[in-house]
């Protein structure tokens, strides 16, 4: 089966440009294109995509607020990739603390741009985590860290879970973690799986959020 992708964005040259990169690229078939982020929900739930391509700057419907109806209204939600013009951009932060699974730059090659849509559909490591570093350090520190201490608090992490969301905080992907610990790639899995089900989030990118916000791990 392919990965199937639907395009979000206002400007038609775009979305034109990433349908003909993705569909260069062997196994992945874009199902649908939409202007604005206020079509997104329909979409998804008629075209069922395995990825959401979408920009992070629209008119009516921005990124930030349509990754957040997606989440909030749809059953088995698609991963959400954000794409954007600037790099450290606030925007991107809150599309990420929204729910995203990762970013890309506009301007990216086209093999960066293929490579990312399977890295966030694959869910095993962390895209661009020097980035999601950076953007941390930059609008992480006024975003409610008490809420994501307590939350950390919470979560009662044994050491096994806290030494994996340090890697994971890290970019490393579930088979470096694994030859990091010297464990099996299915332990790593598990690891994870109890990281993500103990921070009540969806995903290894709001697990790390989570952790940079909380100072269980530092930016630098």
């Amino acid at each position: 089966m392919p990965l199937t992708v639907l395009l979000v964005d206002d400007e038609p040259l775009v979305r034109m440009g990433l349908r003909a990169v993705l569909e260069a690229g062997p196994g992945i078939e874009v199902v649908g294109e939409a202007a604005d982020g206020a079509a997104v929900i329909p979409l998804v739930r008629s075209l069922r995509p395995d990825v959401v391509m979408m920009d992070v700057r629209m008119p009516l419907m921005d990124g930030i607020e349509a990754t957040r109806a997606v989440l909030r209204s749809v059953d088995r939600p698609p991963k959400i990739l954000v794409i954007t013009t600037f790099e450290n951009d606030e925007y991107v932060y809150g599309a990420l603390r929204a729910g995203a699974d990762g970013f890309l730059l506009k301007r990216a090659r086209p093999a960066e741009i293929v490579g990312a849509v399977r890295l966030v559909a694959e869910g095993d490591s962390l895209l661009f985590p020097a980035a999601v570093r950076q953007l941390a350090a930059e609008y992480g520190a006024t975003r409610g860290n008490a809420e994501a201490r307590a939350r950390l608090e919470r979560a009662e992490l044994t050491e096994r879970e806290a030494e994996v969301l340090r890697l994971m905080s890290r970019g490393l992907s579930n088979a470096e973690i694994a030859g990091r610990l010297v464990v099996g790639t299915e332990t790593v899995k598990s690891h994870v799986s109890g990281v993500l089900a103990k921070l009540g989030v969806r995903d290894r990118t709001q697990a790390v959020i989570a952790a940079y916000e909380s100072g269980f791990v530092s930016p630098g």
